[in-house]
């Protein structure tokens, strides 16, 4: 699967394009945010368990705060990387590294501390290292085994309940509430939030070991280690797209990248499956049809073409039709080679 980049950068051009139209960010976004709510069912809340489409309460809005966090991680990486060459570069001429002041406040984190998943490192190094999260070790097998905070048993409760019930729970949407977690997922990725008690605040309290294959989430609290999740995972994660963040008292927050494009059944194996053919399958949330998809289209490619100085649609059908009578009898042209400078044709000459 592409990461998510590369999945972004073909589309770089026109969202330029539409960026330098409205001139900043704020109309960016109701540009985008607009288009969903015209074209698509991603404001639309599912009226009943047959309904497909649309999402319950909660749903969408999960949504947008998902991708947001995958990229301000990646910039936080970014950032992390620059700092780390300049010190490497400060270091190799002789500059003592510049100190970091830290701001002390007594008051409890009120902001999410976010952890990215990075290369596998030796279990040790893990938990040692403050408020960052590493992957590491071998995936132990399935056991879900750990004392579930009071919010682990209301979803063990939960748990009890049909697939209607999780279908209502934008923390279970497409996915479940077992006795320590609940978890969702659409076709490309899995969220699994892993609930931890309320005096786990800091990230350097969490360890999270993540494998391909496997899982490991454990808390340290008050010289106690405890082990909330553990256990094999139903389909292999890209480990490198993935990454977890601690909300404060609450849970572990896992964004899984499927290796493959599948829905699963559960997350670890061994554990209670999920009917699938009970969940929303839909891949796709766009309600355009095939004249506005057609539309969309043409657009798409007049930008491109004018970007690079061709010929954009509606001049390319008026040029082929100009052509038919270049070299028919009687045209002063006939003979000479065929140039589309010498007309001007604006877009509303032709009809599409």
């Amino acid at each position: 699967m592409a990461s998510p980049l590369e999945m972004t950068e073909m589309y770089d051009n026109a969202l330029l394009g539409i960026l330098q139209h409205v001139g900043n960010i704020q109309d960016f976004l109701r540009v985008y945010f607009g288009f969903l709510y015209r074209k698509t069912d991603f404001y639309r809340l599912l009226s009943g368990p047959d309904d497909r489409m649309g999402f319950p309460p909660g749903v969408a809005e999960k949504m947008v705060l998902k991708t947001f966090r995958l990229f301000e991680q990646m910039a936080d990486q970014d950032r992390q990387r620059a700092l780390s060459q300049l010190q490497n570069a400060e270091e190799s001429r002789g500059v003592p590294p510049a100190v970091q002041e830290l701001q002390v406040s007594s008051e409890p984190p009120k902001a999410e501390e976010r952890s990215s998943v990075e290369a596998p490192q030796p279990e040790s190094a893990a938990s040692e290292a403050p408020d960052a999260a590493a992957a590491a070790g071998e995936a132990a097998a399935p056991s879900g085994r750990g004392a579930p905070s009071s919010q682990g048993d209301e979803a063990a409760a939960a748990g009890e309940g049909n697939q209607d019930m999780f279908q209502a729970n934008p923390d279970s949407y497409n996915g479940a509430q077992r006795e320590n977690y609940s978890w969702s997922q659409d076709y490309t990725d899995v969220e699994v939030r892993v609930f931890v008690p309320k005096t786990v605040v800091r990230g350097r309290q969490v360890s999270v070991s993540l494998q391909p294959s496997g899982i490991r989430v454990s808390t340290k609290d008050g010289g106690e280690e405890r082990t909330l999740m553990e256990g094999e995972f139903t389909h292999k994660i890209n480990t490198e797209n993935s990454l977890w963040s601690l909300e404060p008292g609450k849970c572990v927050v896992l964004s899984l990248s499927k290796t493959s494009e599948t829905w699963w059944n559960a997350v670890l194996k061994g554990e209670e499956e999920i009917d699938i053919n009970r969940i929303n399958r839909e891949r796709s949330m766009a309600t355009v049809d095939e004249e506005e998809h057609a539309v969309l289209d043409r657009l798409t490619f007049d930008y491109h073409q004018k970007l690079q100085g061709k010929p954009q649609s509606h001049e390319m059908k008026v040029h082929d039709m100009l052509k038919k009578g270049w070299d028919a009898e009687g045209s002063p042209f006939r003979g000479q080679q065929f140039d589309p400078s010498m007309f001007d044709i604006p877009p509303s000459a032709v009809q599409f």
